[in-house]
């Protein structure tokens, strides 16, 4: 199936992509987008009968963990590495006056 853009189209595309084509350009983005509608045309010609609609192509379960505290407070450690600390904090140079 043939599909045909128009310049009303690739017009309207240019202002929504904010690019300013020369009428070379506007021809070639025409016949892009016309392959692309081909193609699009193609993939709808498979058979998908039977095949489970999916949203992601590997199977996926709730990849997200639980949210635990494993290592707890250990601010009393690292303060130990700090050459200075100040009120349970790292004090560092003064680097804006």
């Amino acid at each position: 199936m043939a599909n045909i853009i128009t310049d009303e189209t690739i017009d309207y595309v240019g202002i929504l992509a904010k690019l300013e084509l020369s009428s070379e350009e506007k021809e070639q983005a025409k016949k892009d987008m016309a392959n692309m509608l081909d193609y699009i045309d193609m993939l709808n010609e498979l058979d998908t009968d039977g095949v489970e609609p999916m949203s992601h192509v590997f199977p996926v379960h709730n990849v997200f963990r639980e949210d635990v505290v494993v290592n707890g407070d250990v601010r009393d450690e690292m303060l130990k590495n700090a050459p200075e600390e100040k009120d349970g904090s790292f004090m560092v140079p003064k680097t804006v006056d």
